[in-house]
């Protein structure tokens, strides 16, 4: 097709309703049970656990495993500042280089 010569008006929506149309007759139909299957079929999937975010915005209850970490985190020792300079010093940064620490 030459970009130069106009196309009639409402043609590239009728070729369009065309294709379209084509397609959706090549496309088998699905059975009801299939597309929703009963509880009975199927396992239920588990609720998504919480995030930190989700607790903290209100969104969500902390699940006990979180609070035993969050405590586990909090009863964890201070690191010393030779510690935090010694990790800083060992990683290299974004462009993974020790030798220039970020």
């Amino acid at each position: 097709m030459n970009a130069n010569i106009p196309l009639p008006q409402g043609s590239l929506s009728k070729l369009v309703d065309e294709q379209l149309e084509l397609a959706a007759s090549k496309i088998p139909a699905l059975e009801p049970q299939a597309v929703h299957p009963s509880p009975v079929d199927h396992d239920e999937r588990s609720a998504a656990h919480a995030t930190l975010e989700d607790v903290l915005l209100g969104n969500a209850e902390a699940s006990p495993e979180m609070l035993e970490e969050l405590a586990a985190l909090q009863d964890a020792p201070a690191l010393s500042e030779d510690e935090l300079a010694r990790q800083a010093l060992a990683h290299g940064g974004a462009d993974d280089d020790p030798a220039t620490p970020e």
